[in-house]
C-alpha cells in the first residue's frame, strides 16, 4: 500500500481512471475468505488525506460509536438471553462478515479467541 508523497504521486498520475481502479492501484486491496478481492476505499481515503497533512488518528476516534457517543464497554444479556457487542466495537477491531471465534468460558467471564489461533 502506497503512502505519503509516493501515494500522492500515484494518484496524480493515474488521472482520470476510476476509483476503484485507483485504490487498486495503490495496492488498498484485501482477499475475501471466498477468494475475492475486497477494495478498502476508507483505508485508501484516510491514507490520502493523512498525505495532505490531515491527520484522523490510526483508526479515526477511538471509543466513539455511532452518532458520536462514546462507547461504554459494557454489555447487557438481552431479554432472549442474547449478549450483543454491537458493530462499534466489531469496527474498532476492524472484525467482518464471516470471522470466526472460539468461545472460553470461565468464573463469571467470556473470552473471545479468533478461531484456530493459540490462546
Amino acid at each position: 500500500m502506497l503512502t505519503g508523497s509516493d501515494l500522492l504521486t500515484k494518484v496524480k498520475e493515474l488521472g482520470d481512471v476510476s476509483k476503484s481502479d485507483l485504490v487498486r492501484a495503490c495496492g488498498y486491496v484485501s482477499n475475501k475468505k471466498s477468494g475475492g478481492e475486497r477494495l478498502n476505499f476508507t483505508a485508501f481515503y484516510e491514507a490520502v488525506l493523512e498525505a495532505k497533512g490531515v491527520n484522523l488518528g490510526a483508526t479515526g476516534v477511538a471509543g466513539i460509536g455511532k452518532g458520536g457517543r462514546k462507547l461504554s464497554y459494557i454489555a447487557t444479556v438481552q431479554g432472549n438471553g442474547n449478549l450483543l457487542i454491537g458493530k462499534a466495537y466489531t469496527a474498532l477491531l476492524d472484525l467482518q462478515v464471516g470471522d470466526e471465534f472460539e468461545i472460553k468460558l470461565g468464573r463469571k467471564q467470556i473470552k473471545l479467541f479468533p478461531a484456530g489461533s493459540e490462546d
